[in-house]
C-alpha cells in the first residue's frame, strides 16, 4: 500500500474556462453556507407578546421574506430555525425540547425576547428561567418585547453563521457533549 496522499496547491491558477468576467471559484462549503442562509425556513414558538412582534416582523412594513425566509414551517421536520418567542412554563418546556428533537440538522434557536431569554419579569416557580436550560440557543434577541427591527437582525445573525458555518461542525465531538449536556442524542 502506498503512502500517497493527494496535494492540493491552492495558489494555483483557476483551470480553462473558470477565469474572466463573470466567473469565479470558490469552496464548496462556502457555497453551500451562501444557499442555506438564504433558505432558512422559521419555525415560530410564540406564546405571548413577543409573538405579535415577530408577526409584524412578516407583514409589508418589515418583510422578514426579503431575507429568504418566505415560508413559515409549522413543522419541526420542515424547519432550521427555532424562534422561541415569549414566556415558556415549566410545563410547557418538555414540549419546546421535543419540537427541538424533532427538527433536522442543522438547526438554530432564537431566544426571542426576555421572557425567552431569561424568564423576563416573571420570577416564579413556574416561568423556565431562560430556554437555554432546556435546548442550546443560538442568537438571543433582547427586549421586552423586541422590535421588529431586533427580530430581523437576530434573523440576520443566524444567517451569518449558516454562512461560517463548516459543513462538518455538527459531527465533531464537541457538538455531541454539547448535545449530550442537555440531555439530547
Amino acid at each position: 500500500m502506498s503512502d500517497n496522499k493527494p496535494v492540493i496547491n491552492t495558489n494555483a491558477p483557476a483551470p480553462p474556462g473558470i477565469e474572466g468576467e463573470g466567473f469565479f471559484a470558490g469552496k464548496l462549503s462556502d457555497i453551500i453556507g451562501l444557499a442555506r442562509s438564504f433558505s432558512l425556513w422559521p419555525l415560530p414558538f410564540a406564546t405571548s407578546c413577543c409573538g405579535i412582534e415577530f408577526m409584524a416582523t412578516m407583514a409589508p412594513n418589515y418583510d422578514l421574506s426579503r431575507f429568504g425566509a418566505e415560508r413559515m414551517s409549522f413543522s419541526p421536520r420542515q424547519a432550521d430555525i427555532l424562534l422561541v418567542c415569549g414566556t415558556i412554563s415549566k410545563k410547557l418546556a418538555p414540549v419546546l425540547k421535543q419540537v427541538y428533537t424533532q427538527m433536522a440538522e442543522p438547526r438554530w434557536v432564537v431566544a426571542v425576547g426576555a421572557c425567552a431569554s431569561s424568564g423576563g419579569i416573571f420570577d416564579t416557580y413556574s416561568v423556565l428561567q431562560g430556554i437555554d436550560k432546556i435546548i442550546p440557543v443560538d442568537v438571543y434577541v433582547p427586549g421586552c418585547p423586541p422590535r421588529p427591527e431586533q427580530i430581523l437582525e437576530g434573523y440576520m445573525q443566524v444567517q451569518a453563521l449558516a454562512q461560517s458555518e463548516s459543513l462538518r461542525r455538527r459531527d465533531l465531538p464537541e457538538y455531541k457533549a454539547l448535545l449530550e449536556s442537555y440531555g439530547i442524542k
